[in-house]
């Protein structure tokens, strides 16, 4: 669509930047093209590029192509009459953010939001003025959590137990998770451990796991490490332990688990 963009404006001369290392190194014929659905867009392409005086591909990574993003999401976003004319559109950074929300004036982890489940699973008690209603449905959330100590947990379905933590709590694992050691590993690390649970403990086909990881086989490499590290991680039903523990006697654990100790810590 941009090379037909371009050819209606009467260019000639085109640079073409994407963040597809497939795509871009497919269409300077330095990879095949072997996937079906890509080799009619890849004609396409190449009977366009005939009708300029020259234009070449270039590969920018993604962290480098924020500007393209951020106009493609603008423009996915505006309906444009054609018997209208476009006014142009002026952008600014700002250096601060426009809005911020400070977690620690707005609650003081007083009263957290699971204030009431805590206190009915604990004493059994209600808040004050509660309805029957209001009552019946706090008794049927309560059913979902476990207190251990004084610490509470909502049981999923597959009867794992999530820590409820506090606001200040979860700004600390935030920043940790998005800034600290984490970094942007988070979200794949993730993504991992949940395949490791549906592979089963017995699994040991990593191509299988990364298969599960992967929408596009082009960005395999990008999710071996976290495969990886989900299945260092992750109990053997033969052995009753992780391989990382039978490498180094102890566990891996993120530095927030210490701070705000999660179940496998205090256990």
């Amino acid at each position: 669509m941009g090379t037909r963009v371009a050819l209606e404006h009467k260019i000639r001369v085109l640079e073409v930047y994407g963040d597809s290392t497939l795509v871009i190194y497919q269409l300077k014929g330095e990879w095949e093209t072997r996937d079906p659905k890509l080799i009619d867009y890849r004609k396409i392409v190449l009977g366009l590029i005939e009708e300029f005086d020259d234009i070449t591909f270039n590969y920018l990574p993604r962290d480098e192509n924020q500007m393209a993003d951020a106009l493609a999401t603008l423009a996915s976003m505006i309906k444009v009459n054609k018997s209208e004319d476009m006014r142009p559109i002026q952008m600014n950074i700002f250096e601060v953010p426009a809005h911020c929300y400070n977690v620690e004036e707005e609650e003081k982890d007083d009263h957290p939001w699971y204030q009431d489940v805590l206190r009915y699973v604990k004493n059994r008690e209600y808040p004050e003025h509660s309805t029957e209603n209001e009552k019946r449905t706090l008794r049927r959330l309560a059913s979902d959590y476990v207190l251990d100590g004084d610490i509470l947990y909502k049981k999923r379905k597959d009867q794992v137990l999530l820590r409820c933590v506090d606001a200040m709590e979860a700004r600390k694992i935030l920043e940790e998770v998005h800034e600290g050691v984490c970094g942007t590993q988070a979200n794949g690390f993730t993504m991992a451990r949940q395949i490791m649970r549906f592979c089963g403990s017995g699994q040991k086909n990593i191509k299988k796991i990364v298969g599960k990881m992967t929408e596009t086989y082009k960005y395999w490499h990008e999710k071996l490490p976290f495969a990886l590290y989900a299945y260092r991680t992750s109990v053997r039903t033969s052995t009753g332990a992780t391989p990382f523990s039978l490498v180094y006697g102890m566990e891996a654990v993120l530095p927030i688990e210490v701070e705000i100790p999660s179940l496998r810590v205090l256990s």
